[in-house]
């Protein structure tokens, strides 16, 4: 795919990869395309059902998240992210995780800036954050 740089490639499976997880984990992944009218530019896929997550903490898992490169540097990634937030709250959850890699500070500094905070835990290479959201 043209719509992520090289360095983004590493950062987050394909599209088409992400669905056929959805596909077969049908229980637990939640997919979505992020369209500006018309126009695809984004995918998002939350993990409804965390299973690396103690329940008590009644949190959701930020799986995927990708923003075409032409629209990066927008708002479209805060706004998408507003939106998982809304839902989140909506389906009355406390915390919201993901993890990413570290090279070249993105997204880090993305989900940093959004007010995550860094656990400290690396899962698989990548740091895990976290989002209190109650």
């Amino acid at each position: 795919s043209d719509t992520l740089t090289d360095q983004q490639k590493k950062c987050v499976a394909p599209n088409v990869y992400s669905l056929a997880q959805a596909y077969l984990n049908s229980e637990q992944a939640w997919p979505r395309a992020i369209y500006l009218g018309e126009t695809p530019i984004g995918f998002i896929m939350l993990d409804i059902d965390p299973e690396d997550i103690d329940k008590k903490e009644n949190a959701y898992y930020l799986w995927r998240f990708m923003i075409a490169r032409d629209y990066q540097g927008k708002g479209y990634g805060k706004k998408a992210l507003d939106l998982i937030i809304d839902k989140c709250k909506e389906d009355q959850k406390s915390v919201l995780y993901t993890s990413c890699d570290m090279e070249e500070e993105m997204p880090y500094r993305f989900y940093m800036n959004y007010g995550f905070t860094d656990t400290g835990v690396f899962d698989d290479d990548e740091k895990v954050l976290k989002l209190q959201l109650i």
